[in-house]
């Protein structure tokens, strides 16, 4: 049968993706994609950290990205414990870096640290947050593509515990800085290992034509190598490293990025003569968004890679370096999710008499860009009560003036969902605030942290007198 061309979304008789069930019972919650202290009350008003989600709207206003902090601290401890248990044997440990992309703010630096875990940041403001949250400066780990001068100074002058480097310019860059600053800088090389992850183009980064590392193929990392030890005053060869790629649910890609990294891990050490102590896997541990998405375990992970690791050193005659590994979506996602406000609902006919109900909230693209960037899929359910009626196939979109300003592209919803019902979407805490933007000048929400029944500011509403602060009359 011929697509038709407005797309599959269109198609004659459509009910949605293959994987999209129609539930029984629209109330139901698909615990798995939710923050672990979510549920419903008596009334079917979703609760989170036993606080109301009605309350949080009257208090905090809509949107609102909701964060468990409990959640988010236990899926961090989990981390770091898996981790700590699977390499204890193996080389004493492992490090876990919280990737602050995922989402940062001061009190969520300190959460990391209070849990025990380094933190990874990737910009001048990211590591300006780390510094005021009292991290301390070994603990910390600068990655990006293009550190400017500025950057690689504040993070020397803070001693921090790694930068990782990314470009041959970017060596004589750093240790240029540590010779102004007369310190050593400890560092580690990116290899791309030409493993390109089962997820997005865009969020696949290991494959050879992207913008980060050293390709191993080409023999740039092996050249990288050289030039680091040939700044020995200034620079310090910690190890390699290699991130694969984002969404990922199962370790196979690990197992050929880590024979291919090790390989040069062996090359340094017969050439050179320095076995270096250090190798980072990276991150890009998948979350649940939807009922299609399956992940693994933090200690299903944890022992797969120590496997493949070890295995490796075995096959190299190598001792096992220290490993990292850099979550961030898998501990931040799960925690939060966005609450919005019902303002319009339509329903549109699709072909084949099938109807779709458009449901438009008072956010949308600004406050979560991924389904327009990345094609990502979002759950979502009704927040304020609950319904008898029938399940109904419906979007979820935004306010702003975009066809593609999508939330949540096919969920079934209560077919009596109207105009004041409040909407959470699960899974939204890695990424969303982010790359949220003022597009169409709407104010960014506020991060709302509940925890013992009680809900504080993290990070405060933008207001318009904030958007027009910024103009030069």
């Amino acid at each position: 049968m011929r697509a038709h061309e407005a797309g599959a979304m269109h198609a004659e008789g459509y009910r949605g993706p293959s994987w999209l069930k129609p539930p029984a019972d629209a109330n139901d919650l698909v615990t798995h994609l939710w923050a672990r202290s979510v549920g419903r009350a008596r009334d079917g008003e979703l609760t989170v950290g036993g606080v109301d989600v009605r309350d949080i709207a009257a208090e905090f206003g809509t949107p609102a990205y909701v964060i468990d902090e409990e959640d988010f601290r236990g899926r961090a401890r989990e981390f770091k414990e898996a981790f700590a248990e699977a390499f204890g044997d193996l080389c004493g440990g492992a490090d876990v870096y919280y990737a602050g992309k995922a989402f940062l703010c001061t009190q969520v630096a300190r959460w990391v640290h209070e849990e025990g875990l380094h933190l990874d940041v990737c910009s001048g403001g990211e590591l300006a947050v780390a510094i005021r949250a009292g991290v301390p400066g070994e603990r910390i780990g600068l990655h990006g593509n293009n550190k400017s001068v500025a950057e690689i100074e504040a993070a020397l002058r803070h001693g921090v515990g790694r930068i990782v480097l990314d470009s041959f310019e970017e060596i004589d860059r750093v240790a240029a800085a540590a010779r102004r600053l007369g310190v050593v800088a400890p560092v580690l090389l990116r290899v791309t290992v030409g493993v390109e992850a089962h997820t997005h183009e865009y969020i696949a980064t290991a494959h050879e034509d992207q913008k980060f590392g050293f390709s191993l193929s080409g023999g740039q990392a092996a050249e990288a190598v050289r030039r680091v030890l040939e700044h020995p005053a200034y620079l310090s060869l910690k190890g390699l490293h290699s991130h694969i790629g984002s969404q990922i649910f199962d370790v196979s890609g690990f197992e050929v990025a880590a024979r291919r990294v090790m390989g040069l891990h062996l090359d340094v050490a017969r050439e050179h003569g320095v076995e270096l102590p250090e190798l980072d896997l990276g991150g890009g541990f998948g979350i649940a968004y939807t009922t299609q998405h399956d992940p693994l375990a933090p200690k299903v992970l944890a022992a797969g890679m120590a496997e493949i690791v070890a295995r490796e050193c075995r096959a190299d005659g190598v001792a096992v370096p220290r490993v990292s590994v850099e979550p961030g979506r898998a501990i931040a996602g799960p925690s939060t999710f966005t609450l919005y406000e019902v303002g319009t609902v339509k329903e549109v006919l699709l072909d084949g008499a099938a109807t779709r109900t458009y449901v438009a909230v008072d956010g949308g693209m600004s406050d979560n860009i991924r389904p327009a960037l990345y094609d990502a899929d979002y759950s979502c359910t009704l927040a304020n009560r609950r319904s008898e009626a029938l399940p109904a196939l419906a979007r979820v979109v935004g306010k702003h003036c975009e066809s593609g300003d999508i939330i949540v592209k096919d969920e079934f919803l209560p077919s009596d969902v109207a105009p004041g019902d409040l909407i959470a979407v699960p899974g939204t805490g890695a990424y969303c605030r982010s790359l949220s933007s003022q597009y169409n000048h709407v104010p960014r929400p506020p991060v709302v942290a509940v925890r013992d029944g009680q809900a504080r500011l993290l990070v405060r509403r933008e207001t318009v007198e904030d958007i027009l602060a910024l103009d030069v009359e």
